[in-house]
């Protein structure tokens, strides 16, 4: 058994403050520590600290094999496609779910939907602390389990305010994997190999719900739209199954804390502690934990900002989602089945962002790395971002006016291909970015990011048939994309100052 050196201060030291610049640096301590190759021999008052076996200890998940990081990731990715198709695969077959339960209120025919992502917003902020206090295994398994019952509860829902109060449930499990995926991939893949992973795991949120309106179409004309909620839980139990089966713990803290546990029962030294033990309890954890989300939306420009922008073009898909049935069915008299097929222009433009995002991101960070003396910053991911801001506008007024002036359908579908092209890069960058900036924290910048992505997505939609009865098509979604506009200089401003914003603690906040 091998311990690496722990320094210690020595005796009337002064105690470094933890401000957000501290904390930044131990951030980046903390990754250094799960991958260095340096191992000191250990001294008589360092035999206590329990660390990795040396470097190529096979224990420590950046050491994992390829296939093992590969199940990983495939198991992390499915989950994170499915739970995000359920927040949209009854969205074409909301008329029929008002009919059986005999309303005709829009507002709540459109909450029905959005009520899901309330789930995202609150969900988030117990998982986060969770999973950095107990590891993120018990949390997928435990939170995919609850999806798959509140889903089968939506598909025998007696009633709406049944279904409402069951799909805020499945909301709820359901963002876990959108809330620790991300730091999930991080544990195991270096910064300057993440971007191809991450890929993958992007894809869910933004192709999921595109999928899941074209299923559910189908699904009920064919059927009801209960079925619905019955193939959601079929396919999250299959991936559930693979999960138990296959999935181990990722998390660094975590891992060490279980081999501390084990190795005090072996050698009965109640002195042992991990190299990564903070020294607090667990209830100071939680706490801490459960403020830090919030904390860095509110006293982090960077996560605040960014997050905001990742808000209003999530809300932007959701807002489409409910007015798509209108337009299409309405306007262009496609059948329910059919309606969902015009989903498939947000779909095909998320596949060709996935493959720009996932062919440029890695190799872009690795140039300018290169050009920079081989410091890999967290900066790096941002420049592609800069196209998907530029693309995002230009989507929404060529949908807002081709709808408007009842041009071919196919002109409005090719509008919603750039949003959803230039979503993803977003998404992508966005994510890879509050990972590579937030290494321990990871999991709280994603969660801060998915709250109020959620909130946005969840409320944003209540407006759009409003909107769109008083401005139009053509007015209304160009009010968008002015908005959508006036975010074009982020990526650059981030990417030249980010790392000086990242380093002062402007507000003396303590993460």
């Amino acid at each position: 058994m091998r311990h690496t050196e722990i320094a210690e201060q020595p005796p009337g030291a002064a105690t470094p403050t933890p401000t957000v610049e501290y904390d930044l640096k131990r951030e980046r301590d903390l990754e250094e520590a799960s991958t260095s190759a340096e191992f000191d021999e250990p001294t008589v008052d360092d035999l206590n600290v329990v660390n990795w076996d040396g470097p190529d200890d096979p224990a420590n998940p950046q050491n994992w094999s390829m296939k093992k990081k590969t199940v990983t990731v495939i198991i992390v990715s499915s989950i994170t496609f499915v739970t995000p198709l359920a927040s949209s695969i009854f969205a074409p077959s909301i008329d029929q779910v008002m009919s059986e339960f005999h309303s005709t209120n829009e507002q709540l025919a459109s909450f029905i939907v959005s009520v899901y992502l309330l789930g995202y917003c609150f969900g988030p902020l117990a998982i986060a602390p969770l999973s950095e206090m107990y590891g993120r295994l018990p949390l997928y398994h435990i939170c995919n389990v609850l999806f798959i019952i509140f889903s089968v509860a939506c598909a025998l829902a007696p009633n709406l305010g049944g279904l409402i109060a069951f799909r805020f449930l499945a909301g709820l499990a359901g963002s876990c994997p959108l809330t620790i995926g991300a730091a999930t991939l991080a544990d195991m893949i270096s910064k300057e190999k993440r971007g191809a992973a991450m890929s993958s795991w992007a894809l869910g949120p933004l192709f999921g719900p595109v999928i899941g309106p074209i299923a559910g179409g189908y699904l009920s004309q064919a059927k009801s739209w209960r079925w619905s909620f019955w193939v959601v839980a079929i396919i999250t139990g299959a991936i559930t199954i693979m999960a138990f089966l296959f999935m181990r713990e990722t998390y660094a803290y975590t891992i060490l804390e279980n081999k501390t546990k084990r190795l005090r029962k072996e050698t009965g030294n109640p002195k042992l502690r991990s190299a990564l033990d903070k020294g607090t309890t667990t209830k100071e954890l939680f706490s801490l934990a459960m403020v830090r989300p919030t904390k860095m939306l509110l006293f982090a420009p960077i996560v605040s900002l960014l997050s905001l922008y990742m808000a209003l073009v999530y809300g932007y898909l959701y807002l489409l989602f409910t007015a798509m049935p209108t337009l299409f069915e309405g306007e262009y008299h496609f059948s329910r089945g059919s309606v969902g097929l015009s989903y498939l222009g947000i779909g095909t433009g998320s596949i060709l962002g996935l493959v720009i995002a996932g062919a440029t991101s890695d190799p872009l960070v690795r140039y300018l790395a290169k050009r920079n003396g081989g410091d890999v910053k967290p900066e790096y991911r941002l420049p592609f971002m800069f196209i998907a801001c530029l693309i995002i506008p230009a989507g929404l007024f060529l949908f807002g006016w081709s709808a408007e002036k009842k041009t071919h359908w196919i002109l409005p579908i090719i509008g919603t291909s750039f949003l959803g092209c230039g979503m993803i890069i977003v998404f992508m960058a966005i994510s890879v970015y509050l990972v590579d900036a937030y290494v321990e924290y990871s999991a709280s910048a994603i969660a801060a990011s998915t709250v109020l992505r959620s909130l946005v997505g969840a409320l944003l939609p209540l407006a759009g048939r409003s909107m769109y009865n008083s401005l139009g098509y053509g007015w209304g979604t160009s009010l968008l994309g002015f908005i959508a506009a006036a975010a074009i200089p982020f990526p650059l401003i981030f990417y030249k100052y980010g790392e000086k914003i990242r380093s002062r603690n402007l507000f003396d906040i303590k993460l």
